[in-house]
């Protein structure tokens, strides 16, 4: 049975950093891309970085460039997201989603994150 679960979500200060974690299970984890989604209330769900499972190449959404790194071992999950520099914009609901061949699918249920003074 294929499990995505997100953690590391949570209440943060504006210029803070956090750490998003996404722990799979069920698939062959090094054969599938993985990214990160942030969906704010009222807004559509848009890609905030990915990473490849072939040489690990990354991209991100123009809003996170040089404050966001996602990460990845092929040996093992997780998938990380490091999120610096936050601002309240940053706020929402985390997903991890993972994409593999004939573009298969999985998402997890996400992770909150609150940026607020």
């Amino acid at each position: 049975q294929v499990q995505i679960v997100e953690s590391g979500g949570g209440w943060v200060q504006p210029g803070g950093s956090l750490r998003l974690s996404c722990a799979t299970s069920g698939f062959t984890f090094s054969r599938y891309a993985m990214s990160w989604f942030r969906q704010a209330p009222g807004k559509v769900r848009e890609l905030v970085a990915s990473i490849s499972h072939v040489r690990s190449s990354t991209d991100y959404a123009d809003s996170v460039k040089g404050r966001f790194t996602i990460s990845r071992d092929n040996g093992k999950t997780p998938v990380y997201l490091q999120m610096n520099s936050r601002n309240p914009d940053t706020s929402g609901m985390y997903y991890c989603r993972a994409v593999g061949g004939a573009n298969l699918k999985f998402w997890g249920q996400g992770t909150q994150v609150t940026v607020s003074s």
